[in-house]
């Protein structure tokens, strides 16, 4: 069932479908306002928030170690703040952002809006960013500042959780369109791929965001961290055009495919 805020957002819609031309910016905002009110749910809050501060106590018992290095903190901020609490926030957000419209049947009212789609899985990305952004950044943030290794590792946490956030969110985004289990596939991308399968070598690691989260601490940093071989630019760069490539695909998804 849609909250208060998706039912408002459909009352644009009477007699079933409003068939008046909706604008790119139009389509955007009410994507916006549609997925965000879905994703209000205080019990998915509090756990993700419960999940974040997980690195935040452990950034903090790595500040309270006399002989704590920069290695040690940029490991705890790379393996467990990039590697498992920021990807799966993503996921629970991002990859419900359009598959939950879709499995309540609420995506059809957009579906059938004479409107672009790209707006729709925009609207969607930014609703899950504007959602996973507060539970996650300040706690990685607060992780790094609490290790007392320097504003270097803080500053540079901070860069890379923007950049993984914006990626990540992109591609569950696009992945819940594409498909119906999509915490099952994310899930295994996350814990599989990215977490044993892409730290084997440079060729595969490189088809993985963690690498790139890894490699802006590892290059601002000077911290020795494994497959974190590429330069901040390239870091940035590679995985928000990964994440401008998920969303067009899913745009794309969307424009070719019934929406029941």
């Amino acid at each position: 069932m849609i909250d208060e805020t998706a039912s408002a957002s459909l009352s644009a819609y009477p007699a079933g479908v409003d068939r008046s031309p909706v604008g790119a910016f139009d389509g955007l905002a009410v994507s916006y306002r549609l997925v965000l009110g879905q994703m209000r749910s205080t019990g998915r809050i509090v756990a993700l928030l419960l999940l974040s501060m997980t690195a935040t106590i452990a950034g903090f018992a790595v500040g309270s170690s006399e002989s704590a290095t920069v290695d040690q903190a940029a490991a705890v901020i790379a393996n467990l703040g990039f590697a498992v609490v920021l990807p799966v926030v993503c996921l629970v957000f991002a990859g419900g952002a359009i598959g939950d419209l879709r499995d309540d049947k609420t995506l059809v009212y957009l579906w059938l809006r004479p409107m672009n789609r790209w707006p729709i899985v925009v609207g969607a990305a930014l609703a899950s960013l504007t959602m996973a952004t507060p539970i996650v950044l300040p706690a990685i943030v607060a992780a790094a500042a609490l290790t007392g290794v320097g504003n270097g590792l803080t500053i540079a946490t901070l860069v890379a959780g923007i950049v993984g956030l914006v990626a990540y969110t992109s591609i569950f985004t696009m992945l819940g369109l594409w498909l119906k289990r999509h915490i099952v596939w994310g899930l295994a991308y996350i814990l599989i791929w990215e977490g044993f399968i892409a730290l084997g070598g440079r060729g595969v690691a490189q088809f993985a965001i963690r690498t790139y989260t890894r490699s802006i601490l590892d290059d601002r940093t000077g911290a020795d961290l494994a497959e974190a071989d590429f330069s901040t630019a390239t870091a940035i760069i590679v995985p928000l055009v990964v994440g401008l490539a998920a969303l067009t695909l899913a745009s794309w998804r969307l424009s070719h495919q019934d929406v029941d």
